[in-house]
């Protein structure tokens, strides 16, 4: 199966509301539809820099705006969507072969990744023109 930007899909997350604020948890494979290997955030990212810019292999990702709002660009070498990510109850899932990047940060944003996989750099296509072979190649 070759994904779409079509196949990465919003998931709202378990949010309870306290008078101290508010409460949001993940769980592997019940709030995301995957086992989470791998947590890190992006942060402190300077006005009109973008992140990511590149495709998995087979990482599944859970993208979310833990603190502020970004865009989030998706591209199957085909289609190409944008979407705004500004709540930190709601995560994107971004599927393996769907090339992603993150662009136009909120001061203080706070970009938080769940993966199915821990860091493996094969894993990885970060050179546009190699992803666009191997999209031909699926």
């Amino acid at each position: 199966m070759k994904p779409t930007v079509f196949d990465s899909s919003f998931f709202e997350l378990t949010k309870f509301h306290y008078p101290e604020g508010n409460l949001t948890y993940v769980y592997p494979n019940v709030h995301v539809p995957f086992d989470i290997k791998r947590v890190f955030y992006s942060y402190d990212i300077p006005g009109g820099e973008s992140r990511g810019g590149h495709a998995h292999r087979e990482c599944h990702q859970m993208i979310i705006a833990a603190s502020g709002a970004f865009e989030v660009v998706l591209d199957d070498g085909v289609n190409k969507r944008t979407v705004l990510l500004n709540r930190p109850y709601m995560g994107l899932h971004v599927m393996p072969g769907v090339w992603a990047s993150e662009q136009g940060f909120s001061s203080g944003s706070i970009c938080l990744v769940l993966a199915s996989h821990g860091f493996d750099e094969k894993d990885y296509i970060r050179d546009y023109d190699t992803y666009l072979k191997y999209r031909e190649s699926l």
